[in-house]
């Protein structure tokens, strides 16, 4: 045991989270990330690991520079303010980080600069033109064979052609290194199925280089050597990982990057695993770095009613959460609540039930009980008067097996299975006051020393499953602790049972830990709160912005005939899923066309409408259909269609002009 803990304590811990991108306030799905690491990195070092435990800001590209135009202030002001909020939620969420790196760093940027000429100079990047299609909220290029109905498969929104002068990063060169890799490391992508979707959907079908500049915004770190040129983001961003830590690409690396690297786990989302999995270990071979020894792509925090989304409205924040159910609540919740694999799901109701249930029931109402009968009948003193009996056995054997078993729980990053297991000590603790009636042996002084046996196994139980605890609950650990006198246990001593001092008092007035809610209470606050919110906010007009196509003379615009139509049938075309075909009435004719609106409307609900109709597009077949024009429709940010009618009941015909 003495050389177990002399390693543990000599052995290092680096962990990092993905850096959280400045374009906005993070929601409790992004949240959700720093607390599950911050969980895993209180346990290591629970266990005696070196912990050094990075998050941070990734605040370049080229969405940051829209949107800091829109705010009407520079990009450095702009990501200054969100990486401020960023920082002050993950403080509020008590979360253990050792250092907060941002990509505006100076240290970083001079390294970032470095590194993109280190890998130029070995001929691992050189100069080229891109021609692709650009998702601006990803900052990603993808293929047209990559497109996802059209749109991003990353985000699933619209993308826009683009052609610029660009540096280009030799992918291949290393893409065989990195699949023996992946094959011969089955724990380098964790959980496996995002190894297999990396492994089927990118690196076996053949990477393409990858660009690594920009040219068509400035808010970036420059290429050194070529300075119209910006990083691309994803280069400047993965390399927080080692610039964090002092990795220097001349030689001069820091002691604490000597110590650290390579990385023990990178925390991430599923939606980007693709960069860290793929990208970021190349850009480490180039740089002949060791790769991280484990990847783990989270799932995703969700709504009930699907991902969290401002243009949805169902958005939750981690400080609103708090303010209804307190820090630690909201940590229980985000770390209890996620699969290992699966998404999980976070609504106002499941909170609650959660709240009831779970905190104030199971933990709070048992160490409630246990110091308030403590103080009842032996004035708050705890003594292990030794008078035992065979279902004391049975609790400590749950009780001192648990520490094992959440250690093997950790061991995989299964979280929520570890927490499971602690919640089972404590309810464990409250079948054995069921068991005992401490209130029953209270009637009889022949019972007394039995009485004072049961309570001490009580306390003692929960001094162990709240040192366990500690990790995930940090707060709520602490005051337990502060109610029982007790001290905090060592990892080595959470098997051990009897090691709360015999004769100690607790506390007289035990602490409600988590008051029980009412529903229904909960959800009118939530309504009046929202409805304040709203109308102290000024009222916005929605916009959108796309590309824009290229100009056309007004002799173009002539030869284009619009007119109002009358639809009067309608039906699906058979073998789509997206086509509807109408009978349209124009005039004193009737023309058949061809829509992909099935998603939005329905064959009935078309008869009758008036809609605007481009009326001498060249006939084409569609999915074997003739189709005569084109019915005009709107599309807003998720790709919702809005049919275009008159504002006025135009006859069929009636020219738009």
């Amino acid at each position: 045991m003495k050389i177990r803990r002399k390693k543990m304590k000599n052995e290092k811990y680096y962990m990092t989270t993905a850096i959280a991108y400045t374009s906005g306030k993070p929601h409790i799905g992004n949240t959700y990330e720093i607390v599950l690491a911050d969980s895993i990195a209180r346990f290591k070092r629970q266990q005696g690991y070196d912990v050094f435990f990075q998050t941070g800001t990734d605040e370049h590209g080229q969405k940051i520079e829209l949107k800091a135009e829109e705010a009407g202030i520079t990009p450095k002001e702009f990501v200054d303010d969100v990486a401020g909020e960023i920082r002050r939620i993950w403080d509020l969420m008590n979360t253990s980080y050792d250092k907060f790196i941002r990509t505006t760093d100076e240290d970083h940027e001079a390294q970032v600069q470095k590194i993109f000429k280190k890998l130029y100079d070995q001929g691992d990047i050189y100069k080229g033109h891109y021609e692709g299609m650009y998702c601006t909220p990803c900052e990603s290029f993808f293929t047209e064979s990559q497109l996802v109905d059209g749109k991003c498969p990353d985000c699933g929104r619209e993308v826009t052609p683009a052609k610029e002068e660009a540096y280009f990063f030799k992918m291949s060169k290393y893409a065989d290194r990195l699949i023996e890799h992946i094959n011969t490391h089955p724990e380098f992508i964790q959980p496996v199925s995002r190894k297999n979707e990396m492994m089927n959907n990118f690196l076996l079908p053949g990477l393409q280089d990858l660009c690594v500049s920009r040219t068509s915004f400035s808010w970036g770190i420059p290429v050194s050597f070529d300075p119209k040129h910006v990083t691309y983001v994803w280069l400047d961003a993965l390399t927080n990982y080692i610039t964090g830590i002092g990795y220097d690409c001349d030689g001069n690396s820091t002691e604490l990057f000597n110590k650290n690297w390579p990385a023990d786990l990178h925390l991430i989302g599923k939606d980007i695993i693709r960069f860290h999995t793929i990208y970021w270990p190349i850009f480490l071979m180039a740089l002949d770095l060791p790769l991280p020894k484990q990847i783990f792509g989270h799932p995703w925090l969700l709504q009930g009613d699907g991902k969290m989304s401002k243009s949805k409205g169902n958005v939750l924040y981690a400080d609103e959460l708090v303010e209804f159910f307190g820090v630690d609540a909201v940590r229980y919740f985000v770390l209890h609540e996620m699969p290992f694999e699966n998404d999980g799901v976070i609504t106002w109701e499941l909170m609650v039930e959660r709240m009831n249930s779970e905190l104030a029931n199971t933990l709070g109402n048992l160490v409630n009980r246990t110091i308030s009968m403590s103080n009842k009948y032996f004035g708050g003193v705890v003594t292990d008067t030794g008078v035992n009996e065979a279902v004391d056995d049975e609790l400590k054997a749950v009780v001192q097996a648990t520490r094992d078993k959440v250690a093997n729980k950790m061991k995989e990053l299964r979280v929520a299975d570890s927490m499971t297991e602690i919640f089972t000590l404590f309810k464990r603790c409250n079948k054995y006051i069921d068991e005992t009636m401490p209130w029953a042996l209270a009637k009889e002084e022949s019972q007394k020393d039995r009485l004072a046996t049961v309570l001490y196994n009580l306390v003692e139980s929960i001094c162990i499953g709240t040192s366990l605890l500690e990790s995930y609950m940090p707060e709520t650990a602490e005051k337990i602790f502060g109610q029982l006198n007790a001290g905090r246990r060592s990892y080595d001593e959470l098997d051990r049972f009897g090691l709360y001092p015999s004769g100690t008092k607790v506390t007289e007035k035990p602490e409600i830990l988590f008051a029980r809610l009412d529903i229904q209470e909960v959800l009118e606050k939530v309504e009046a709160k929202q409805a304040e919110e709203a109308q102290s906010k000024e009222p916005e007009s929605p916009f959108i912005d796309i590309e824009p196509k290229a100009e056309i003379s007004y002799d173009d615009f002539m030869k284009m005939q619009f007119q109002v139509g009358e639809i009067i049938a309608c039906e699906e075309v058979p073998k789509s899923r997206k086509l509807l075909c109408s009978q349209v009435k124009i005039g004193s004719k009737v023309r058949q066309i061809v829509s992909g609106i099935k998603s939005d409307y329905k064959p009935e609900d078309m008869i009758g409408k008036k809609v605007m109709v481009l009326v001498n597009l060249k006939p084409a077949k569609l999915a074997g259909v003739m189709s005569e024009g084109m019915i005009l429709c709107a599309e807003d940010e998720d790709g919702k269609l809005s049919l275009m009618v008159p504002e006025k009941d135009l006859p069929a015909g009636a020219e738009i002009c």
